[in-house]
């Protein structure tokens, strides 16, 4: 059973925390975060290509360096554009999470059959890291797609940007999961 309850935060207190976790203590809950005034603009796509554009690529080898400017910009949004780019980015390494963009690593001489989960994540992370044009060329041409680039730190810059704009620890967790695997309809092909 899906619910959907309309609550506006300042009603938020314990007793209707625990209200939730006794009534619905086996179920997930998604959060939506609404900006009653609606002056809180949209992250976009324009917009997460924006934050991907800050990437420092001069310091490659300083992985904090390279994303210490998207982190900086990200963190001076409003908190709603750290929440969509979690889950803008979930949804670009899923749709590269197909068995087409997979079979370069298996077609590669050293990977000798095997595909390591993590490795084919943070290969499709540096398609994401490196542009929207990359982006949109392995997409849809998965020959392209890099057996040799990995960048993992991508999956961090949220968290990161969170922090700095609250000075709390991130739990952000995308409404789409990108894991290796998960797109099931990519590996269905």
């Amino acid at each position: 059973m899906t619910a959907v309850l309309k609550i506006n935060t300042q009603d938020l207190d314990d007793r209707f925390i625990e209200k939730m976790k006794a009534e619905h203590a086996k179920s997930d809950l998604e959060i939506h975060v609404v900006d009653a005034a609606g002056d809180a603009p949209s992250l976009g796509e324009s917009g997460f290509w924006n934050v991907i554009s800050k990437l420092d690529w001069d310091k490659v080898g300083d992985d904090a360096a390279v994303l210490e400017p998207a982190v900086e910009y990200l963190s001076k949004q409003p908190l709603s554009q750290v929440y969509q780019f979690v889950d803008q980015l979930a949804e670009k390494l899923h749709h590269l999470d197909t068995k087409a963009h997979a079979q370069v690593f298996l077609d590669d001489e050293e990977a000798e059959g095997y595909l390591s989960p993590d490795d084919f994540l943070y290969a499709r992370c540096a398609v994401v890291a490196s542009g929207e044009a990359a982006f949109k060329t392995v997409l849809t041409e998965p020959a392209k797609m890099p057996t040799e680039l990995t960048f993992e730190p991508l999956l961090h810059l949220a968290n990161a940007a969170y922090r700095r704009k609250t000075g709390k620890e991130a739990t952000l967790k995308p409404a789409i999961s990108y894991e290796t695997y998960s797109n099931r309809n990519g590996w269905q092909k």
